[in-house]
């Protein structure tokens, strides 16, 4: 018989119920044999880290044990215990060090990095730019992007390349939200720089050590990085060479003021890292949810169509505002199914307990690692009925409420994803117009693309569908 989870049911979270029995410290929840070491589980969670949680949560439960030399990691696949870890305990918790250092290479000492003192200040200075009515400002903006994005795509074509379009169009409208700019020609090469440093960022997560940067093995990481840092480099200096008066408002305008304001707590330094994480995690989280409903509404043609029908008749031939983008609700529905279907973080960041903590009926010790895969639970079928179909109307307002902890598509606690407001409002934006225009099909014989997680979740080859002109 598998173990299941010793925690409450989370659609009875509010009944009273006894305390649970405690395990005694020292005593580990169920999980795989690990040998000597536990590397053998990190070579098998290399090759389908999805797939070997699943399985593993099949034969042992909610709560795993992983015994990866010299960690103890528990996997947290249980809505109610993910939300208690992350929201309850999350000051008892930091950030997977190495796995931290591993993203540093990229972003510095961005609030994606930061921790404790620092990461409140940064993140305390930032969310006036991510908070819903900031991000309504961004729509004309954005709306402008996608139209521009949209002439240049062909009213008729059998495989178009919609993820690397989708990518870019993502990429202009972050550049114009950080920096006041377009991407230009420096897309197709900062999306490559993108692939390949998110897979060599994930490569190293299962390694029990990194080899240094300097090796001649990743020559490829460090040119990648290069381009990128030069990219966000040339727009500061730009942003230098103007006189105060002519600096538009805009992000990067906002984290020079506090530069000028408090240069030791805000070196230019600082303002290198905070625009290098707005672009990267700002483009790259959006473009790849789009890139999956762009699948979910080519291989769904009735959804398509009620999306559809729904924009013709808010919209009327127009494009979205900040008035109509709020009554596209069956469109917002398909993005919400889409990124539970498709979260872009399947695995959220691991995170470890500086201090002990209790987790249901386990008491775990300080220094105990936590993986929560957001994936699985988005796919049980004991919060999703038939979790692998594509049903929007599990989000209208009249649908069975979903158990606190089973959605977690922007993670959850204090570090819930920072642009979660800007990247609903983008992808319905850019969604509504794609449907004003055009049609999405799968090209004949065309199977549901494999997902693969480097970082983000992206199909294993970059997607392409038949387009034509919406009728």
């Amino acid at each position: 018989m598998n173990p299941t989870s010793s925690s409450q049911c989370p659609f009875h979270a509010d009944a009273k119920t006894p305390a649970p029995i405690l395990h005694p410290l020292g005593v580990w929840p169920p999980g795989p044999p690990a040998g000597l070491t536990g590397w053998s589980l990190l070579v098998r969670m290399s090759r389908d880290l999805l797939g070997t949680l699943a399985a593993w949560q099949r034969e042992f439960g909610d709560v795993v044990h992983l015994r990866l030399w010299p960690e103890h990691d528990v996997v947290v696949a249980d809505p109610q215990l993910a939300r208690e870890l992350l929201v309850t305990n999350h000051d008892a918790l930091v950030r997977w060090e190495r796995g931290i250092r591993v993203f540093s290479h990229v972003h510095g000492s961005s609030v994606l990095i930061a921790e404790g003192e620092a990461w409140r200040n940064k993140r305390h200075a930032l969310n006036p730019s991510f908070t819903p009515k900031a991000v309504q400002a961004f729509i004309p903006s954005i709306a402008a992007a996608t139209e521009n994005a949209l002439a240049q795509w062909p009213m008729n074509h059998e495989r178009w390349p919609i993820e690397s379009a989708l990518t870019s169009l993502t990429m202009d409208v972050i550049m114009q939200m950080i920096f006041s700019s377009e991407i230009g020609d420096d897309a197709r090469v900062a999306e490559e720089a993108v692939r390949v440093a998110s897979a060599a960022a994930n490569a190293e997560f299962y390694w029990p050590a990194s080899s240094p940067e300097w090796v001649p093995w990743k020559r490829g990481k460090r040119r990648a990085i290069a381009a990128l840092k030069d990219l966000i480099e040339r727009q500061l200096q730009a942003r230098l060479t103007l006189p105060d008066d002519a600096w538009p408002d805009d992000l990067l305008s906002r984290l020079l003021q506090l530069h000028r304001d408090d240069a030791m707590t805000w070196p230019l330094q600082a303002v290198r890292d905070e625009c290098m994480t707005a672009f990267l995690a700002g483009h790259e989280t959006t473009a790849a949810t789009l890139v999956w409903w762009a699948w979910c509404m080519a291989s769904n043609p009735a959804a398509q169509k009620a999306a559809r029908e729904e924009v013709r008749q808010v919209l009327r031939g127009r494009v979205p505002t900040v008035e109509t983008v709020s009554s596209l609700r069956y469109l917002n529905q398909t993005i919400k199914e889409t990124l539970r279907l498709y979260p872009t973080a399947p695995v959220l960041i691991s995170r470890r307990c500086a201090k002990p903590i209790t987790l249901g009926s386990w008491q775990l010790p300080e220094r105990t690692m936590f993986m929560v895969p957001v994936q699985l639970m988005h796919h049980d079928p004991r919060w999703f009925a038939e979790p692998l179909e594509f049903r929007p109307e599990r989000f209208a307002a009249d649908a069975p409420e979903v158990p606190r902890g089973a959605y977690l598509p922007f993670g959850a606690g204090p570090r819930v994803c920072l642009g979660q407001h800007l990247a609903l409002v983008e992808m319905t934006v850019i969604a509504a117009m794609v449907l004003q225009r055009f049609e999405l099909s799968a090209p004949e014989g065309m199977a549901s693309p494999p997902p693969v997680m480097n970082v983000t979740l992206r199909p294993e080859t970059p997607l392409r569908l038949q387009v034509a002109t919406a009728r």
